[in-house]
């Protein structure tokens, strides 16, 4: 089962993701998986974002049953021509893509940020906890080109 979707369905999150490529890391099951996330609200980016998914084998054998490591990895790319919709201005972004890394205390999250002044959307994947955070993070950056931006405000 694809706990990535069920997740989604759980967590009714921004955007929805595709699983398209499964990369087995050793012999207990372990695995890296990569997703595609079209940003719903930019037109013509799609992000990859790759995590590591433990096995139940590996879960029986190293304890710590509800939580899956914060690391990942992110590259976003133009996939078309670019078109903006409403998006959030400003320092804090928006979430574009969201996924429990553990029962319930774990997140591992894709931001989307406006960088207005050299028009440039950028993608920060980073894990978000609720009593300790991390600074495990990837970042990506796509430019915009002459007149795919948002009006200046």
């Amino acid at each position: 089962m694809k706990r990535t979707i069920l997740t989604l369905m759980l967590l009714a999150g921004p955007a929805a993701a595709d699983v398209v490529g499964k990369v087995g890391v050793d012999w207990v099951g372990n695995d890296i998986l990569v997703e595609a996330i079209a940003d719903p609200k930019v037109q013509g980016v799609t992000c990859h974002l790759a995590y590591f998914d433990r096995s139940m084998l590996d879960r029986l054998q190293q304890g710590n049953w509800f939580e899956d490591p914060s690391n990942s990895a992110i590259q976003c790319t133009r996939t078309g021509a670019i078109a903006i919709g409403d998006i959030k201005r400003g320092p804090k972004g928006e979430d574009v893509f969201s996924a429990s890394r553990s029962l319930i205390f774990k997140t591992l999250r894709v931001r989307r940020i406006y960088d207005e002044a050299n028009q440039v959307l950028i993608y920060l994947a980073y894990s978000a906890q609720v009593n300790q955070g991390s600074a495990k993070m990837a970042l990506s950056t796509v430019r915009l080109e002459q007149g795919e931006g948002l009006p200046a405000q």
